[in-house]
């Protein structure tokens, strides 16, 4: 596992992200597919994203993206779905006829995280945190370097 760091921040931030083109069309093969993947990578690098792993499937994408603090997941969506929305329907004559609403992707998305932290060890970890001083544990140091 390896943290990104900007200015002020360290971060370890993954999602996986999915979505799909309106009515689940199956429409995301050949040159449509290959622009629709450089899109998304043109988005990702000019936002910071980093791709970890991605797939395009016929009828939907999936996306392992690790984004910075400063970027929400909702803006992220945003700038990709709509960018190759627009540049696949301008692009392609077949494409902006089956759409002719101008909406190429679906309206939502599914977004999960990724960690090696599980909920169990925060929970432990806050517990342990709020203790009262003398009940903490000696052996166990404090994982924020903080002495109380």
């Amino acid at each position: 596992m390896a943290y990104r760091n900007g200015s002020h921040t360290l971060f370890h931030h993954r999602y996986h992200l999915v979505w799909t083109p309106k009515y689940r069309y199956k429409v995301l093969f050949g040159e449509v597919r290959i622009r629709v993947r450089d899109i998304i990578r043109q988005v990702c690098s000019e936002m910071g994203v980093n791709i970890v792993s991605g797939a395009l499937s016929r009828d939907h994408v999936h996306l392992f993206v690790e984004i910075p603090p400063h970027i929400s997941v909702s803006k992220f969506m945003q700038n990709a779905k709509g960018r190759s929305s627009r540049r696949i329907q301008q692009e392609f004559e077949h494409i902006r006829k089956r759409y002719w609403g101008q909406r190429f992707w679906a309206r939502g998305y599914f977004s999960t995280t990724s960690g090696n932290i599980t909920d169990d060890v925060i929970t432990a970890y806050l517990e342990r945190h709020t203790a009262p001083h003398g009940q903490a544990s000696a052996s166990r140091p404090d994982p924020t370097g903080i002495r109380r």
